[in-house]
């Protein structure tokens, strides 16, 4: 028998050696991953809840303390819902009282939102269409009539300032845009003393008196003919 060379290698164990250290490399690998993150939920800490409830009670207290009146509700006795830095409520008005406003500011705000789109912001109306109202005889004459115009509207022609015009004009009382007496006494105190109009102001109680009584029952709009007929 011939003697076995000690540097003769088996392959077989070669081999073996080498995949026992490449799966010990691979455990070790292992060992030093970390699991993934979970998602996780903590609850708020009971004292930041307490603090922000407190922080928002204070403000609330602040801001009703420190409104300038801008709590107040919006109406049409109102001009605006706007902050005023110079509101003392120790002045306020008490809760259902009346509230005091320029006519002349309702006035304009509402002639601005049913009316300037055909009579113009300026009053001068639109040549040939509308007529204007800027030193219309209409506007600045008997307030009888012109308080019916706006309550019922008017149609067919009218002579303006010399011209005539044929454009049909609805009502912005009942059955037109149904404009309280106030708002309508506001609209024509406004038209009867701007653009240089000098005409005295129309009352609510006035507006009032013709639609309940001079005029009661009145449904369709008024003509030039009819309205000359009144003093």
């Amino acid at each position: 028998m011939s003697a076995v060379d000690p540097q003769d290698k088996n392959p077989k164990i070669e081999q073996a050696g080498a995949s026992d250290e490449s799966i010990q490399q691979v455990h070790s690998i292992l060992l030093r991953e970390k699991p993934e993150p979970e998602e996780n939920h903590s609850p708020m800490p009971l004292f930041l809840l307490g603090f922000i409830s407190a922080m928002v009670l204070m403000v609330a207290i602040y801001f009703v303390h420190n409104s300038g009146g801008l709590s107040q509700s919006f109406s049409f006795k109102q001009a605006a819902m706007v902050y005023d830095e110079r509101f003392d409520p120790k002045n306020a008005p008490s809760a259902g009282a009346e509230v005091k406003i320029d006519p002349l500011a309702l006035g304009k705000k509402n002639y601005a939102s049913v009316c300037a789109a055909c009579h113009q912001p300026n009053g001068l109306g639109v040549p040939g269409v509308y007529p204007p109202l800027a030193k219309s005889e209409w506007v600045t004459g008997s307030e009888e009539r012109i308080i019916r115009i706006l309550l019922h509207g008017l149609q067919g022609p009218i002579k303006v300032e010399g011209k005539e015009y044929n454009s049909a004009m609805p009502a912005i009382g009942p059955g037109g845009y149904n404009f309280s007496d106030e708002r309508i006494a506001a609209v024509l105190t406004y038209i009867r003393q701007e653009w240089g109009n000098s005409a005295p102001a129309v009352t609510k109680e006035k507006v009032t008196e013709i639609r309940t009584k001079a005029a009661a029952g009145r449904t369709t709009a008024w003509t030039s003919a009819e309205l000359d007929a009144i003093p």
